[in-house]
């Protein structure tokens, strides 16, 4: 079940940003436990904490575009496990190649269709 943002909706459950938070953080959290295992590194525990919002082009730094209004995914990793300071590098490179982040982050086309 969804529900409308707080305050808007009846609160029964997660409103779609959230859902849509909640399907990276489980790619992104599949994908370092797959990468870590096939590569044998001792990754113990991953938590992934994000959070959306909307700024202005001109305030945010670190965006490409300037004009308009920006939507911002903060993604915050903790990686815990007996791993070198490079695999932690690495592995925070890789929590950016999980499908879903590709997805939200390539030009995606959405069809609307209809059915009977």
């Amino acid at each position: 079940m969804a529900d409308e943002p707080e305050g808007l909706g009846d609160g029964k459950g997660p409103d779609p940003y959230e859902l849509l938070l909640a399907a990276l953080a489980a790619c992104t959290t599949m994908t370092l436990k797959l990468y870590a295992k096939r590569k044998g590194w001792d990754l113990q525990r991953v938590e992934v904490d994000l959070s959306h919002d909307r700024v202005h082009g001109e305030d945010c730094k670190e965006c490409e575009r300037r004009d308009g209004k920006i939507e911002r995914i903060i993604v915050r990793l903790k990686i815990e496990g007996d791993l070198t300071d490079e695999q932690r590098i690495r592995l925070r490179e890789i929590a950016q190649k999980c499908p879903v982040h590709k997805t939200l982050t390539s030009a995606t086309t959405i069809l609307h269709e209809t059915w009977d």
